[in-house]
């Protein structure tokens, strides 16, 4: 959780990591560690559910929190289809951030690892909240290559454009996984 939280600082903060012009991936990143932190909460309070209240009340917990987690990624999707939309719209894109760079390079390998023992737990548990969290953290991981491969393109080619249109590659996977947390275990049927 702490790593979200600087992660989410850092992302948000555009002096610091996002630049003054405001890079839509790097924002887009920041956004997406506070709404994953978000996620560990309900996590923890779906748990916690069970373990007050037993198995009986596990079912609704889980349905109530993979619901939130859904309607999260869909903010995110949403707030990425936004902000890159007006950048292409007013034509003007990002300054290129040195430490933005950093911090999506240092994050990819952190997001794989994580996201990987996460999916591991919930396929053991079951856990369809879980699951979403380890999708929130994939998307992390996404967000991160997008934001470096758009950099470095930004870098090398310097077209405004290549921010914004990075940002929406990792739309789809918003949408399709947003969609899938919400139906909960229709999505299985």
């Amino acid at each position: 959780m702490a790593h979200r939280c600087v992660d989410g600082r850092r992302g948000c903060d555009r002096p610091c990591v996002g630049g003054n012009g405001g890079q839509v991936s790097l924002i887009a990143f920041g956004v997406d560690s506070l709404i994953e932190l978000a996620s560990a909460g309900v996590l923890i309070w779906r748990l916690t559910v069970e373990l007050r209240r037993g198995a009986s009340f596990a079912r609704a917990a889980e349905l109530r929190a993979s619901r939130i987690g859904g309607a999260l990624l869909f903010a995110l999707a949403a707030y990425v289809v936004v902000a890159a939309g007006w950048s292409l719209w007013t034509r003007q894109g990002a300054e290129f951030s040195s430490l933005g760079m950093l911090v999506s390079l240092a994050a990819i390998p952190v997001m794989w690892l994580l996201s990987w023992r996460k999916l591991r737990v919930a396929e053991a548990l079951g856990s369809r909240a879980l699951r979403t969290d380890a999708v929130e953290s994939i998307t992390c991981g996404w967000l991160s290559f997008v934001v470096l491969i758009g950099l470095l393109a930004q870098m090398e080619l310097g077209a405004w454009w290549v921010d914004a249109v990075t940002s929406l590659v990792i739309v789809w996977l918003l949408v399709k996984e947003g969609r899938e947390a919400w139906q909960g275990e229709e999505a299985d049927d």
